[in-house]
């Protein structure tokens, strides 16, 4: 099913090209990625070089000293690359008994995402390994201008900024230059010696410490994981998802409950109304059972049984707004960077990485040039918590990257940073490609909406409220029919809501459309 490209107006162009298609929320690195498919690179290539340029250029969402999701195709098999770290040995909680540290040294978790990264590549690569640093290094040393959204970030975060970063990251200007000459000589170092430096050899030996907890020990226990996608049907088409750790079980959970209705026989209002209350039933879920498999029990096969979704939908009234809180749940915008890229082969990278907050911990390891990530903030400290911190566990992640397949065809790569926000959005944008045949650029665009509940806030201390926060495109009547059924309206103007999607899908001509996401930086290049 081909999209509806006449009659949709939207205020950036689809892009459509014939061999490969990439989407980022960096210009420079669409670029990176485009610039590898062209020199022969598959997915897997293009999406590392994409992984490490966003690590430059775009440094308050995502880098070497974050975490990260990979989920791959490449002929026609999926597995995730699940590049997330975990809780220092130390890092107790009994060390934590005032409260999680929310930036800092203290706040920082054992990175992941450059283990994910080798691991991909060392299984599909094609291109040699040093060959995909190029322009992540070239950006480092003789930098990147900062854009509006960078120089609001940059400001905003700067009371967090330790010396380091401070004079690093520091943008008072549009366009004013940003380079990192450090972290420019450890990317050099990693394309020569490999992943191994970063986590077992010389550069470990330097990322360690700096007022942290974690240690050499920490960072040589890390290895990445190579899981299974989790999936179910909706309307005749596959929905693959990040398993646990990752929370992409909650954007299935609510299709399945969507999946229910005849969109056709509902109200605009009726549409919006029972979306975001599937979404509350689906993170009351979050709340019981996200956590990390290795040490939990996420039972995803009862979570996406008819059965559970039966439960569900039981208590979902189409006249009024509830208000379940997930603080009840748990006694039984944090900043993300998505990309996603397809080559001429049809083989795909739904690409997620963080390092949680802008510009994360604030603190620089040493001399390397690695912004740290704040993960440690993600941990509950209640002694039932699924999610509570346990050191070499991982936690909870509201990162998620899906794609969508039709009779074993790759059909779309979607997704979006967010924090809790990103399943939602993921939610209404599958929606929008699949119940109203829209094209990448206009699911894009379409007025969005989120939902919050009490004790939600991924970070500590996991805030919250029943608000409603929605994109005033939906129109008055819309608007004022959801306040009539007891939802509390935030309303935001157009495109001013949150999320940056990228999504790129394959037309039945086996053309590539890619959409790009206007709230933000993003944006798609094709060939």
């Amino acid at each position: 099913m081909s999209p509806v490209l006449s009659g949709q107006r939207t205020w950036r162009t689809p892009l459509i090209g014939r061999n490969g298609a990439v989407g980022a929320n960096h210009p420079l690195a669409t670029q990176a990625g485009l610039d590898i498919l062209r020199a022969g690179g598959n997915a897997v290539d293009a999406a590392a070089a994409i992984s490490l340029t966003l690590g430059v250029v775009e440094p308050h969402m995502s880098g070497l000293g974050g975490d990260g999701f990979y989920h791959v195709l490449m002929g026609g098999t999926g597995q995730i690359y699940n590049g997330c770290g975990f809780a220092p040995a130390a890092a107790t909680a009994a060390e934590y008994a005032g409260g999680m540290d929310v930036t800092g040294p203290r706040s920082v978790s054992v990175p992941g995402t450059l283990g994910g990264i080798a691991a991909m590549h060392k299984a599909h690569g094609k291109l040699p390994w040093a060959r995909l640093f190029e322009a992540a290094i070239e950006h480092a040393r003789f930098g990147f201008g900062a854009s509006p959204h960078y120089v609001n970030f940059a400001t905003e975060n700067a009371p967090r900024f330790d010396d380091a970063a401070r004079k690093t990251f520091s943008a008072p200007l549009i366009a004013s230059l940003i380079r990192q000459e450090n972290l420019a000589r450890t990317l050099e170092e990693i394309a020569a010696d490999g992943v191994e430096t970063f986590y077992r050899g010389a550069l470990a030996k330097r990322i360690a410490g700096h007022g942290t907890l974690i240690t050499e020990a920490d960072l040589a226990a890390y290895h990445p994981e190579v899981q299974t996608p989790i999936a179910i049907t909706y309307r005749g088409w596959d929905i693959r998802q990040t398993p646990p750790n990752s929370t992409g079980f909650c954007t299935l959970q609510m299709l399945k409950m969507l999946e229910r209705f005849d969109l056709a026989t509902l109200s605009p209002a009726d549409r919006v109304h029972i979306m975001v209350e599937a979404k509350k039933r689906a993170f009351l879920d979050r709340e019981r059972y996200g956590a990390d498999p290795r040490f939990e029990s996420v039972p995803v096969d009862m979570l996406l049984s008819d059965a559970n979704i039966d439960t569900h939908m039981a208590a979902i009234s189409m006249a009024h707004a509830a208000e379940p809180s997930l603080l009840d749940a748990a006694s039984v915008e944090a900043d993300t960077t998505y990309f996603c890229v397809i080559d001429r082969d049809g083989n795909a990278v739904s690409g997620i990485q963080s390092i949680n907050n802008a510009f994360g911990s604030g603190s620089m390891a040493g001399d390397t040039g690695i912004l740290l990530n704040n993960r440690m903030a993600y941990w509950h400290l209640a002694p039932h918590h699924p999610n509570r911190l346990v050191p070499g566990k991982r936690v909870r992640h509201t990162m998620n990257a899906a794609m969508i397949l039709k009779d074993g065809k790759l059909h779309a790569v979607l997704g979006t940073p967010g924090a809790d926000n990103q399943v939602q959005v993921n939610f209404q944008i599958i929606s929008a490609l699949l119940d109203d045949n829209d094209h990448a650029q206009a699911a894009v665009e379409r007025p969005r909406w989120t939902s919050s509940q009490p004790g939600q806030g991924a970070n500590w201390p996991h805030g919250g409220d029943f608000t409603l926060t929605i994109e005033d495109g939906f129109g008055p009547t819309v608007l004022a029919d959801l306040e009539r059924r007891g939802h509390k309206l935030n309303i935001t103007p157009p495109l001013g809501g949150p999320c940056a999607m990228n999504v790129i899908t394959i037309a039945d001509n086996n053309l590539r459309i890619a959409g790009s996401d206007p709230r933000r930086d993003g944006w798609a290049g094709v060939y």
